[in-house]
């Protein structure tokens, strides 16, 4: 029998909320990576870490809170709660992978193609291992040509968000970005589950049984908070905020460097000469002439 599906069961409320989930993910993930390519410390790693989980932590939310929309008529829906968590995992990991990928062998068009379509495809399989544990009487089947759109659009999504990752360094730059991306991750949720046909098992439920939003609704409180907690340090780093250039890039050329004697400057009004700064060759040493308790000498 087949069933009636709703994929806006609350309007236009689960997609919204959905995509600022994906934005705050994209936007918390794109600053972290900006932040360990341009600035190579000794926490190169950990920024990676946290973008690859902000990046997957968003993306599975935005599955999630976009599932509560989703219902099938006088069908009882609810979820294995270790696949759902297992698509948590396979999504930051994949995502991960992609990061680290660029993050340590650079934004070449190989490492970006690399990246992204192994992130494209991390995402491609969160969805589908969530939508795999649904449960409820009856199966879902999948049209091909548009399960197979929606992994190009995740692969285009991935591969674009890792290029603005490394090419994209100002704070309004990043956020225009975070956008784009959440809107192509949406895009790619929406466009999946528009290849979704549901044949139900025998005579439907008479009752409506648990909503989604009882059932998904304790499990996106975790990753939102931690969402919520990576914004914090996001907004207490300056150098993630605004985009601070690299401190290990070159010094201005008239900056003094060891070994170097520092330019000569005239002495203000008032001060007295610097004489051990000027060349030794010319002067000589004046008696009582002291700097910082020791007498200058000619060497």
């Amino acid at each position: 029998m087949q069933g009636t599906v709703d994929g806006f069961s609350y309007g236009l409320v689960t997609p919204v909320a959905a995509y600022l989930m994906a934005c705050l993910g994209g936007a918390l993930g794109l600053r972290c990576t900006t932040r360990s390519l341009r600035h190579r410390d000794t926490f190169k790693a950990g920024w990676l870490a946290l973008g690859a989980t902000s990046i997957g932590t968003g993306i599975w939310t935005m599955h999630f809170i976009a599932m509560m929309g989703f219902s099938v008529h006088r069908a009882p829906i609810s979820y294995d709660r270790p696949l759902t968590f297992a698509s948590l995992g396979v999504a930051v990991v994949m995502v991960g992978i992609g990061i680290f990928i660029v993050g340590y062998r650079g934004a070449t068009p190989l490492t970006l193609v690399t990246g992204g379509t192994i992130t494209g495809l991390g995402i491609a399989t969160m969805h589908y291992l969530g939508m795999a544990g649904m449960r409820f009487q009856g199966r879902i089947d999948y049209d091909t040509l548009t399960v197979a759109l929606s992994v190009v659009i995740a692969v285009v999504a991935a591969t674009t968000a890792l290029w603005a990752a490394v090419s994209v360094h100002g704070f309004l730059a990043s956020l225009g970005a975070s956008l784009v991306m959440g809107l192509a991750v949406s895009g790619m949720h929406y466009t999946a589950m528009a290849a979704v046909n549901v044949h139900l098992h025998g005579t439907p439920a008479p009752g409506p049984g648990d909503t989604a939003t009882s059932l998904l609704l304790p499990m996106l409180v975790g990753p939102a908070v931690f969402l919520l907690l990576a914004a914090v340090v996001v907004m207490f780093d300056p150098l993630l905020v605004m985009g601070d250039p690299d401190p290990q890039r070159p010094a201005s050329p008239g900056a003094h460097r060891p070994g170097v004697p520092a330019p000569r400057r005239a002495p203000a009004y008032g001060e007295p000469a610097n004489w051990s700064a000027r060349p030794a060759s010319g002067r000589r040493a004046r008696k009582g002439d002291h700097r910082g308790g020791h007498r200058s000498q000619d060497w």
